[in-house]
């Protein structure tokens, strides 16, 4: 016979600028919307790069999925796909591109539908998600996770713990980066501020996504700023590169992108000459100019005239803010002093000596981990104001309870109405009769046991005596 209460799968594709995963979801059936009862199967890497790079190629984006749609298949048992909810969410990659041709980015969706579409499961769209969904999602996946929204005592209850316990979420990806936090005061900015109802508590965040400020664009404005402040034309000397490191590129590569501006007068085919000179202090100066820190009178901002409260509580860093910070071993709670040596000390090493070190890594990885890492310390310290106090707040995470941090969790829960905007009365009956059934029989048990114990210390009393 079928079982009672199957479990129930959720698939969600997180289609990034650089890549693209499939996260395979599953809860049981038989609770109540509870907090911390999703669990994460599979994260699936789909191999190639983001679809958004497939906008001359629109079918390549849909073939590309198809290997973790078919593993997915493979998990999730045949009787239960057809009611498996599954979406794909793109982000900052498919925002520029949306920006740049906007028909492309259609093509490309309507491709990646058309190839989900051929599996047998519930396929609820595909769409872009605004920086303000990305940032909300995030920092519900990590609230939910930590179950700092919502919590169920022992005897069955929900509680709402203290709204010191919400955590705050700093996402870095490959086009763009997300804060998201509960500020101490309220929000001047509307832009900046989303009300969610969770559980009945009414959570007023402050929420921005910074277009551009992802790794990769990053980096890739760095190089421009670099290009443009350089002496000779063709050569580019790089400060937050390896001593010893040499490439070509040529203008083409480096001016193909929306956040870049294109010199007035374009040679694309021209070849750049990028040497790197492993000059940390130089590296930074370099990477400050790509953050504008004034701001408007009589208001508080992160960068480019943003607006920002504060940052307050603790936040968990994760995506691309974890893995670098974990390539150099700085995910451990040390201190910004402590960080910055490291960093510094990094950034001083020579092409062959760190290559030397890490002979595994790959090339591109390696070459940029000095400039990512130092681009990560602008971005927390000058960009959102962390200082060598209220680091110690951040919490360097790839996951919580074995789920991968990021919007995707969050995405799913608020798309199948998994988390309710009033606290649920309690948890279902069964579970509270389990509590007192295993309740009444611990005391039964406990006075069985004192019964033996006062029968045993009889005995024993009573055969003393006898052998007097």
């Amino acid at each position: 016979p079928r079982p009672l209460f199957l479990p129930q799968y959720g698939l969600v594709f997180d289609a990034g600028s650089t890549h693209t995963a499939l996260y395979i979801y599953r809860w049981p059936t038989d609770k109540e919307n509870g907090t911390g009862i999703v669990s994460q199967v599979e994260a699936c890497t789909v191999s190639g790069p983001g679809i958004s790079s497939y906008a001359d190629n629109p079918a390549g984006a849909g073939a590309s999925l198809k290997p973790c749609l078919d593993k997915a298949m493979k998990i999730i048992p045949a009787e239960q796909q057809r009611e498996t909810p599954t979406y794909l969410g793109a982000t900052a990659g498919m925002r520029l591109l949306r920006e740049q041709n906007s028909t492309k980015a259609e093509q490309v969706f309507a491709e990646v539908a058309k190839a989900i579409g051929e599996y047998p499961v519930d396929f609820r769209g595909a769409q872009i998600l605004t920086g303000n969904e990305e940032g909300s999602f995030g920092w519900i996946t990590v609230n939910y996770l930590l179950e700092t929204l919502v919590k169920c005592s022992f005897t069955g209850e929900w509680i709402h713990p203290p709204a010191e316990d919400v955590v705050g979420a700093l996402d870095l990806g490959g086009a763009s980066t997300q804060i998201t936090f509960l500020p101490g005061t309220t929000i001047d900015d509307s832009s900046t501020r989303v009300v969610l109802r969770l559980y009945g508590t009414n959570y007023s965040i402050y929420t921005h996504s910074y277009l551009c400020y992802g790794q990769n664009q990053a980096l890739k404005m760095l190089m421009v700023s670099l290009h443009q402040g350089s002496l000779s034309p063709q050569q580019i000397s790089h400060p937050c590169y390896p001593k010893g490191y040499q490439e070509n590129i040529t203008t083409a590569d480096l001016y193909n992108s929306p956040c870049v501006r294109a010199p007035s007068t374009p040679s694309p085919a021209q070849v750049l000459t990028v040497t790197g000179t492993g000059d940390p202090a130089a590296c930074s100066t370099a990477i400050q100019k790509l953050f504008n820190f004034s701001c408007g009178a009589n208001r508080t901002c992160g960068f480019n005239g943003v607006y920002q409260p504060p940052v307050r509580g603790q936040f968990f860093a994760f995506s691309g803010l974890y893995h670098n910070f974990h390539f150099l071993n700085l995910t451990g709670g040390q201190s910004l002093t402590s960080v910055n040596a490291t960093i510094g000390q990094f950034c001083t090493s020579s092409w062959e000596k760190v290559q030397k070190e890490f002979p595994t890594t790959d090339r591109t990885h390696l070459r940029d981990a000095c400039a990512a890492s130092s681009y990560i310390l602008g971005l927390l310290l000058q960009g959102y104001k962390f200082n060598h106090t209220t680091w110690l707040n951040i919490h360097f995470v790839p996951q919580v309870a074995n789920v991968d941090m990021g919007w995707t969790l969050g995405y799913m829960l608020n798309l199948t109405n998994m988390i309710p905007s009033e606290t649920p009365q309690r948890v279902v009956g069964l579970q509270r009769s389990n509590w007192i059934a295993a309740t009444v029989l611990l005391a039964v048990m406990l006075i069985l046991i004192f019964c033996l114990l006062t029968v045993i210390c009889c005995q024993k009393n009573s055969s003393g005596y006898e052998s007097l």
